[in-house]
């Protein structure tokens, strides 16, 4: 057992210094997983001849040799296939030659992710510089995606939405610190474990209410009666935990926000949203109201498994309800740029609470950003400038937007499908480097991608290696199918625990609706459970077919005696 333990820890020395080697060099040459690959399949080759010479063991050796190219090989191919296209990113070069390489870089990316349509706004000193649509908004019908369309940005309504319970603070209906009960006059917030006297204004807008995130699969077809939303609050409302606790990204808290803009203007709330603030941003391709002629222009959404969507409504709108373009996005980002733009919805001094941190606690957005303020996430970049950003997704689609106020730079990534993070990060790496920005945190979605290319040709390699021995000895002999033989049971049972443990992670994975690993890394999901489910079925065939001892004795056996020595051959 020492010797096996031996053989796997040489071999993976090796690999895990020439996969260093190659994550260096793919850091340098901005191809990571590709010299990753190659690095991974150097190692094994070095690790498994260098072994084979000092040990003579050949059979062993061959078999993870054998194993560990196949792996390796399958993943350099995969790598090439799609990693190596796309060129480097035109650094700090004019806006026509960044543009064109957009116009190749993003259909290469669409195909890879099989996103279906996309949208995407660029803006530079203030000032937008590119605005260009990519690929289908019906696949079915081939109807091609144009800039012009109405699309759902979803989660980046609670940016805009920030900005109207700022322009209500800067006219003296709000105080940020007051109890939001206290505006309510018809309604009441639902009895819960936890007082609600004390939730306020600034809690709601940052995210640190108490507030659930909300159903976020209630989706209501254009013709289809919805409920009104003191209905959906008064079912939604309720605080599972206490009011300024900590941070729980919450889209009910910004539909009580929607409540609480009704009850203070006494107006619609798409009314005033349209006529207090799109309108005077000049977002007016913008509205929290579907049109018969938004619903006639509006692209199909696509899944993650690449389902269609029709369009679809929410009760509630504050949170998701938005209705927009790039352009639009990208003009809502330039109002927010004071030192690039003046516009009289609100002061600048307005504009900085919005971009100033309010709780650092994000959980498993901290992973990505740094703070969260009034309705954007913030992140203080290394060269010392502050960026602000929100994205959003819903059944069908995907959005983002990055912005640095101080410099002028904006991009913006509407697109019609649920396959879009990785996209949407590839994107923002090759922008940040165009406009000479330090890395955002968006861009672990890329390192997330290698890391788990990484777990997935380990989980293969060691999967290709346990079916060798499997297969070998189920065909000389060596292993029979014997579920009973009590001959070596901890082992068996563990690998029969593991495989039972592993298939039934997976029927609950499948049988999910929604799955955080599954939205941001769509692809290498399929891969994981995949290569997941061949290692159960190789661990459960292994339990079920145990070594036959005795034969196996009898192979060693005829084995030697049918090997002639190397002293009886010289003589």
């Amino acid at each position: 057992m020492k010797r096996k333990i031996s053989d796997y820890r040489n071999v993976g020395t090796s690999i895990g210094f020439c996969a260093a080697l190659g994550i260096l060099a793919g850091a340098l040459l901005n191809n990571l997983a590709l010299w990753l690959c190659i690095g991974a399949g150097i190692g094994v080759v070095i690790g498994a001849v260098s072994h084979l010479y000092k040990q003579k063991k050949a059979m062993r050796v061959a078999k993870i040799l054998v194993a560990a190219i196949i792996t390796a090989g399958l993943f350099a191919i995969y790598a090439f296939g799609i990693y190596l296209p796309g060129g480097s990113v035109p650094r700090n070069s004019v806006a026509e030659e960044f543009t064109a390489f957009l116009d190749g870089r993003i259909p290469a990316l669409m195909k890879r992710y099989a996103v279906a349509g996309a949208s995407i706004a660029l803006v530079r000193n203030g000032q937008i510089v590119y605005l260009n649509a990519y690929g289908y908004a019906d696949r079915e019908s081939g109807r091609l995606m144009t800039a012009d369309m109405p699309m759902r940005v979803q989660s980046i309504s609670k940016s805009v939405t920030a900005w109207a319970i700022l322009k209500l603070v800067e006219e003296g209906k709000l105080n940020l610190n007051e109890p939001v009960e206290m505006h309510f006059k018809d309604w009441e917030l639902p009895d819960s474990d936890y007082p609600s006297d004390g939730l306020t204004v600034r809690q709601l807008l940052c995210h640190t209410g108490g507030m659930p995130l909300g159903d976020i699969f209630a989706l209501y077809a254009p013709d289809e009666e919805i409920p009104s939303l003191r209905e959906s609050l008064s079912g939604s409302a309720v605080l599972f935990q206490e009011p300024g606790k900590g941070f729980s990204y919450s889209n009910v808290g910004y539909n009580l926000l929607e409540l609480l803009i009704e009850e203070v203007t006494g107006r619609d709330f798409a009314e005033y949203m349209k006529n207090e603030i799109l309108s005077p941003l000049g977002m007016n391709h913008s509205d929290f109201n579907w049109s018969e002629a938004s619903l006639a222009a509006a692209p199909h959404g696509y899944t993650l498994d690449g389902k269609a969507v029709t369009p679809y409504r929410y009760a509630e709108k504050a949170s998701g309800g938005l209705i927009s373009t790039a352009e639009d996005i990208a003009r809502f980002c330039i109002a927010g740029m004071s030192a690039f733009y003046e516009q009289d919805v609100l002061t600048g001094a307005g504009i900085n609470s919005l971009y100033s941190p309010q709780t650092s606690q994000l959980g498993v957005y901290s992973l990505v950003f740094d703070t969260y303020g009034f309705g954007f996430y913030i992140e203080r970049l290394a060269g010392g400038e502050t960026a602000v950003s929100h994205g959003g997704q819903g059944t069908g689609w995907m959005s983002h937007f990055h912005a640095v106020p101080e410099t002028g730079d904006a991009i913006i990534i509407l697109t019609n499908s649920q396959r879009s993070w990785p996209f949407i990060a590839h994107l923002l790496k090759g922008w940040r480097q165009w406009s000479g920005l330090a890395p955002v945190g968006m861009e672990n979605i890329i390192w997330g991608e290698y890391a788990l290319w990484g777990v997935i040709w380990l989980v293969c390699f060691l999967t290709l290696v346990q079916a060798w021995r499997l297969g070998m000895g189920i065909f000389i002999g060596v292993r029979t199918f014997a579920p009973l033989c009590k001959k070596r049971m901890s082992l068996r049972l563990y690998q029969l625990g593991t495989a039972v443990f592993l298939i039934a992670g997976l029927i609950w994975c499948v049988s999910q609706k929604y799955l955080i690993l599954s939205s941001v890394f769509p692809i290498n999901a399929v891969w994981l459970g995949g290569s997941a489910f061949l290692s159960a079925l190789v661990l459960l065939l292994s339990a079920l077919f145990p070594f036959n001892m005795s034969k196996r004795r009898d192979t060693v056996r005829s084995g030697s005696e049918s090997i002639p020595s190397t002293k009886n051959a010289t003589e």
